[in-house]
């Protein structure tokens, strides 16, 4: 009996790995009968799906802390997998071709484009390092020179008050001085 219960677990542990295969083959079968038919769409977005698996590893080697990638596949009136915030990739016009572009200030522009996933898995490659590596230069943190400190000037604000005081009872004394030898 221990046998039968070792043999469903085994069993039960290796569905997995076959179903998912299964279910990337069944993708693939479909994205190709479908690439054809009016179901334009769902074959991008099953293409797109099968890119975003093949890209799997590449994304697991990534370190949690670089939080720089957003990979997602969006489903709107043009479907599109994003690597990042500026960076996708679109089916082209054939709904065959993989088109890997980049947004920039200056417009957008394709960075790869084919109809085989492995050449568009080392493109994504060769960019998150890229990326990786700006971050990596933009972390570094340059060496900053001490600010200057300037000397505060001493405050001579009750010396200046008294002096105004004195000064001034001076120039009304010699004022009340001068009014007086005046009238004599």
């Amino acid at each position: 009996m221990s046998d039968a219960q070792n043999t469903g677990n085994e069993a039960r542990d290796m569905r997995p790995t076959r179903l998912r295969d299964a279910l990337r083959q069944a993708r693939i079968e479909a994205a190709d009968r479908t690439g054809v038919v009016v179901e334009l769409r769902d074959a991008e977005v099953a293409r797109l799906e099968i890119l975003n698996e093949a890209l799997d590893p590449l994304f697991a080697e990534i370190p949690e802390q670089v939080d720089l990638f957003d990979r997602g596949v969006s489903q709107g009136e043009t479907p599109r997998l994003w690597i990042d915030v500026v960076a996708h990739i679109v089916m082209g016009r054939d709904k065959r071709i993989y088109r890997f572009v980049q947004d920039t200030r200056f417009g957008r522009i394709v960075l790869a484009e084919s109809h085989d996933v492995p050449v568009i898995v080392d493109a994504v490659t060769g960019y998150v390092a890229r990326r990786m590596i700006e971050r990596e230069h933009a972390m570094v943190a340059m060496p900053v020179a001490e600010p200057v400190v300037e000397k505060k000037p001493r405050r001579r604000g009750f010396g200046m008050f008294v002096f105004g005081f004195v000064l001034g009872a001076v120039a009304l004394f010699a004022l009340a001085l001068y009014a007086s030898l005046k009238n004599f």
